[in-house]
């Protein structure tokens, strides 16, 4: 079946439903995919807020300033004076979608204060922002005819027209996409694909994502042939909360904002040893100094103490934080948080401009997927809300003017699906060994510390995998956790290969073999023409 809009949005999180509304309102008419339900998106997950000046003891110039420093020199100052300069506009539109941000005794913003930040400037709803954000998204959502939204639609590939040596002729054409409920692929048919699937925090053991956050975006603009760029970036969220199981659940970084200390096994607090700013120091910085305490001590975790704030304050400002310590026997007011990090966002992705392009015309990414040039090596604490609101709309922009410059050309036919047939049912087995495969290798090569030898021994066997399921996507009718494991694997030999490309530890990126930065910051580039 074959459906055609002038925008295909893949993605329903902040970036693309913000997207979609101010496309929508341009007259064109979009499709949104999501392979879930409409609210499933990391957006749902994020707890801090959106980091923006608007208080009077605020400037412009300290958010820059706080950007480049938690960006370690590979951040793009004009891109970083572009959308910091853009916040307060996108607090008002925001505002103007029914976000209703936290307010203090005075009526003003509560500002919140995280990792990084010289300056209370982070704009909250309690410890519930990315929701409120997605619910009133939502609703705006729902009053714009020029929307449709197709749910539990999982997007395999862009279509593109190639020519053999390239040129003005390639474009894009739209994607491929698989009913989840019934199994069917449709094609999608539109001259504008916008990519706004978010992280890939799911190729790593331990995550504060969602499931849904398998790094689809990415893998599909690489084999579209778009370039990526500095994928070895993976923050690691200092502060999820411990389990035995595994999960990871995450402990806002504005906690330490109000007052929390880390604290190592002995009791002691350790952070200032590390930064002048303490706990609050950058992420990168605060996530190596725990990884460092807990090799130093052998312990499975830290603590995180904020004992001396009263329990009606904790219960008040982290209601969602406070329920759910609470449910596990803790109580924030009196015990210590047993805290490890956990991997959290993709500062690298999509290389694309200042108005959301990528390479290939008609394609454009948004949010974490995307690499604009705002995070560099390491993205400061919530900056990527405020980065994806800016960016859609600077996308909008650009998308209009495209297709009023596309308009009256012909589209090509596009081929239908074809399905391979469905193999032998008792293989299936291969996906759940490899999905487990993929994500111990990466968290125990491709993590917080790395060296040449694990990162040399994650790219074998990375590839053998990746060989395993490239044949048994050939061989085999698709489905959802056959696609994911594909991406996944896809992101992964990219993080890889942007790894062993950086021979020096700037942010993120810690290797043993070369501890110090180079002179000149470069970002790394992968590209497959």
């Amino acid at each position: 079946m074959t459906k055609t809009f002038d925008v295909l949005v893949i993605g329903s999180g902040i970036a693309g439903l913000s997207f979609a509304l101010d496309v929508a309102k341009r007259g064109h008419s979009v499709a949104i995919l999501t392979k879930k339900t409409k609210a499933d998106s990391s957006t749902n997950w994020a707890q801090g807020g959106l980091a923006a000046v608007t208080a009077q003891t605020d400037d412009f110039k300290a958010h820059v300033r706080d950007t480049l420093a938690a960006g370690a020199g590979l951040c793009d100052p004009r891109v970083v004076r572009a959308i910091v300069g853009a916040g307060p506009e996108c607090v008002r539109e925001l505002a103007d979608w029914g976000v209703r941000f936290s307010r203090d005794a005075t009526g003003g913003y509560d500002l919140g204060r995280e990792g990084g930040h010289g300056k209370r400037r982070i704009l909250h709803v309690k410890d519930m922002t990315g929701r409120a954000i997605e619910v009133a998204l939502l609703k705006a959502l729902a009053r714009e005819p020029r929307i449709a939204v197709f749910e539990h639609c999982f997007a395999i590939d862009v279509i593109r027209r190639r020519r053999r040596h390239g040129g003005a002729g390639d474009r894009v054409l739209g994607a491929y996409a698989l009913d989840v409920r019934d199994g069917r692929v449709h094609t999608f048919c539109a001259p504008v694909v916008m990519l706004a699937t978010g992280g890939a925090g799911q190729v790593y053991l331990y995550t504060t994502n969602p499931d849904i956050a398998t790094g689809d975006g990415i893998a599909m603009a690489w084999r579209a042939g778009v370039e990526v760029r500095n994928m070895e970036f993976i923050q690691f969220h200092p502060t999820a909360l411990y389990s035995a199981t595994g999960r990871r659940f995450l402990i806002s970084e504005a906690v330490r904002g109000e007052g929390a200390v880390l604290r190592n096994a002995a009791g002691e607090a350790f952070m200032r040893a590390y930064h002048p700013m303490g706990d609050l120091a950058p992420r990168d910085i605060v996530a190596r100094a725990i990884d460092t305490e807990m090799k130093k001590s052998g312990a499975p975790h830290v603590w995180l103490d904020i004992t001396h704030r009263s329990e009606a304050f904790l219960r008040t400002r982290f209601p969602q934080i406070f329920k759910t310590c609470r449910q596990l026997g803790l109580n924030l007011a009196r015990d210590l948080v047993p805290v490890v990090p956990a991997a959290h966002y993709v500062c690298g992705g999509v290389a694309t401009t200042i108005a959301a392009e990528t390479s290939l015309p008609g394609l454009y990414a948004c949010g974490e997927v995307a690499c604009t040039g705002l995070h560099g090596a390491n993205r400061l604490a919530s900056n990527s809300l405020l980065e994806a609101v800016v960016m859609a709309r600077r996308g909008a922009d650009s998308v209009d003017r495209y297709l009023r410059a596309e308009r009256g050309r012909p589209a090509p036919a596009i081929p239908d699906w074809v399905d391979l047939g469905g193999g032998d049912g008792d293989e299936r087995v291969v996906i759940s060994h490899n999905w487990d495969e993929l994500r111990r290798t990466m968290w125990d090569y491709v993590g917080i510390m790395r060296t040449t030898k694990r990162l040399e021994r994650a790219r074998t066997r990375i590839s053998n995998l990746a060989r395993e399921i490239h044949d048994y996507y050939w061989n085999f009718s698709v489905d959802p956790r056959l696609l994911e494991l594909r991406n996944m694997i896809q992101v992964a030999e990219l993080i890889v290969a942007c790894a062993l490309q950086r021979q020096e530890s700037r942010g993120l990126h810690a290797i043993a073999d070369y501890p110090q930065p180079l002179r000149k910051a470069r970002d790394s580039r992968l590209s497959q023409t």
